[in-house]
């Protein structure tokens, strides 16, 4: 999987050019973080219930742990 960093900041970048660099940089975080839970819960989905028990995870779960709303 994908890490995108998104703890800098635009502090002290002083008009448009700081906050419309801050909206790309928002966006471009929002869709890597879409697509690291499209491709999470596309290999979730490929592993058969078998597979999944074996790692501890229910068929039920994938989408909490894609969205990364629970982690292990």
């Amino acid at each position: 999987m994908a890490a995108f960093d998104t703890t800098r900041t635009t502090y002290g970048a002083p008009g448009l050019t700081g906050r419309s660099s801050a909206v790309f940089t928002t966006l471009f975080g929002r869709i890597a973080a879409w697509n690291d839970a499209r491709s999470t819960r596309k290999v979730l989905n490929a592993l058969s219930d078998r597979e999944l028990a074996d790692i501890g995870i229910a068929r039920s779960e994938i989408e909490i742990i894609a969205t990364g709303k629970r982690t292990r």
